[in-house]
């Protein structure tokens, strides 16, 4: 997506604000990953005692007796997640900017033989949806020639960077009660959003009403793999023979387990999240007052979002930056990582304050 280098751009930019999937694996991570290759031969596919640890630590992060499943990505986490609660004839209620919706490819409708996802506006200020948005899908019809609503999914942080409170999420907990639907949460950026709000990770889960969380590691430090963590256990029945159908099991388990002992120990995941969401509040800080730049949503994960003007984004790709722009002409999203340097958001922020000078 990026345009060529220009004569007087920088020769090598090792960060860049496109994804934190740019980012590398976090030392943390990495250590244990090391460690479980000279450990010697482990059993495979999962009932090694990598796993168990990981599964174990995951149990009392969240303080509860859950089940877990690792998979590789997260388009297969939210899937087969979505998959294992919903039969072919029902229909997953999301945001319209949902991530389910727009960049999975179709997979949880593929993976669950057919359930429709149906999508809710909610806010247009902050990509959230609302209790009356969901009311508003669920009641649209109830004849039974229209598939029947059976799943809530929620993506936290949102695909716009902002972060639904623990109100909000035991809000729309008790429509998911009321109408007998299931809750799912999207947290390919999860940690960001515990980061933001200050809470105990039950709190915004299992004790607001989540049933099932994909809980992302992929994006704040780890090599691959994203944990799906079913708190209500009555619905993880055959989850395992899914994840081996959908080609998500893993023979060399501990290889994607282990990483994850170096990111709940001594709460990095935490810390990942907390860097990465300064760094995108310092990125927002520098821009926001810049002739020509309007701040879209409410920075509070790790993503600017950002409107710049047109010549603006053109020179800045010509100067060899990468970013994602998909809201509108000028809408550009600037992600942050796990190890996004100050050093790196100045000189992002430095290029677009010289470029939007009168």
């Amino acid at each position: 997506m990026s345009a060529p280098l220009a004569p007087n751009a920088p020769l090598a930019l090792s960060q860049h604000f496109a994804s934190d999937n740019y980012a590398g694996i976090c030392p943390e991570a990495l250590k244990y990953m090391v460690e479980a290759n000279g450990s010697g031969h482990e059993v495979a596919y999962g009932d090694d005692t990598w796993t168990q640890r990981v599964c174990d630590g995951l149990r009392k992060l969240f303080e509860t007796d859950c089940e877990v499943f690792f998979v590789f990505n997260g388009t297969a986490a939210n899937s087969l997640a979505l998959a294992s609660l919903s039969q072919s004839y029902h229909s997953v209620i999301c945001h319209e900017l949902a991530h389910v919706e727009t960049d999975e490819c179709g997979g949880p409708e593929f993976f669950s033989n057919g359930a429709k996802l149906l999508t809710a506006r909610g806010r247009e200020d902050n990509g959230k949806l609302t209790p009356e948005a969901i009311e508003a899908v669920i009641i649209r019809r109830s004849d039974i020639h229209f598939p029947k609503p059976k799943v809530i999914t929620l993506t936290q942080s949102t695909e716009v960077g902002t972060v639904y409170t623990v109100d909000e999420v035991a809000a729309i907990s008790a429509v998911a009660k009321r109408r007998n639907l299931r809750l799912h949460m999207d947290g390919a950026r999860f940690a960001n959003a515990v980061a933001t709000l200050g809470v105990h990770p039950a709190d915004i889960t299992w004790r607001a009403g989540v049933d099932v969380l994909c809980f992302g590691g992929t994006k704040n430090g780890l090599p691959v793999g994203e944990a799906v963590v079913f708190f209500n256990r009555t619905l993880a029945e055959d989850f395992a023979y899914r994840v081996k159908q959908a080609g998500q099991l893993a023979s060399k388990m501990r290889f994607i387990s282990a990483p994850w002992l170096g990111m709940l120990e001594n709460d990095v995941w935490l810390k990942n999240a907390r860097h990465a969401n300064a760094m995108a509040q310092l990125l927002a800080s520098r821009i926001r007052d810049l002739p020509g730049v309007t701040i879209m949503f409410e920075t509070q994960s790790n993503a600017v979002f950002a409107e710049l003007p047109l010549h603006v984004i053109e020179a800045l790709r010509a100067r060899g930056w990468r970013f994602y722009t998909f809201i509108g002409a000028g809408g550009c999203r600037l992600m942050c990582a796990w190890d996004t340097t100050p050093e790196t958001v100045e000189a992002l922020a430095a290029d677009i304050a010289a470029l939007c000078k009168p």
